[in-house]
């Protein structure tokens, strides 16, 4: 029998991370049917607003499976969703899971990413007892690697094409954080 995982509320200095609820349905509709939002994803754009209902019930069974959680992410000066964190996969016999992200292009290089993964990083590795997070990122897609890269995610190898989505094809870097590697916030700049 699997254990619930209950699923946490967060909140950094600019950011909240909630538990998804049924209103976020068209919010969660936009920013999945973005070309340019998804371009680097596994699976194209929806077209159809039922998939943000299956989106929904998807993080609710995650976390009655206890295989992860799924968090909204609102800007805390305004309250507006801004995209989405998910720890998924998690193996507590392994103590690992996975790590992704998505978020709305408006929310783009202002380091919301980061600080929201960083944030549920730190729940997971507290509160799950994590010893390895992984993340994957399409090649293609330097600003993501480059949040990982400033998470403290070592880039371990690649998934030669690993993706086909509407014929195109790709491929994938794979990314690890050790429990020992973890900063649980940014190193302080050095004095000048």
């Amino acid at each position: 029998m699997t254990t619930p995982l209950p699923t946490p509320s967060l909140q950094t200095a600019r950011l909240r991370l909630r538990a998804f609820q049924d209103a976020d349905a068209d919010d969660i509709f936009a920013l999945h049917s973005s070309a340019h939002v998804l371009r680097y994803w596994d699976s194209p754009p929806w077209t159809e607003r039922a998939r943000a209902e299956k989106f929904l019930t998807t993080c609710r069974q995650m976390s009655e499976e206890g295989s992860g959680v799924r968090l909204a992410v609102d800007r805390a000066s305004d309250g507006a969703f801004i995209g989405w964190c998910t720890l998924n996969r998690w193996n507590p016999d392994f103590r690992s899971a996975y790590v992704g992200y998505c978020f709305d292009e408006a929310a783009w290089g202002h380091g919301y990413a980061t600080e929201a993964a960083r944030a549920l990083l730190g729940w997971a590795f507290d509160t799950l007892d994590l010893n390895r997070v992984q993340a994957e990122a399409d090649t293609r897609n330097g600003a993501s690697a480059r949040v990982l890269e400033k998470l403290g995610f070592v880039r371990e190898g690649t998934l030669r094409e690993d993706c086909v989505v509407n014929g195109d094809v790709s491929d994938s870097w794979v990314y690890g954080l050790l429990r020992r590697e973890w900063q649980p916030s940014p190193a302080p700049a050095s004095a000048p």
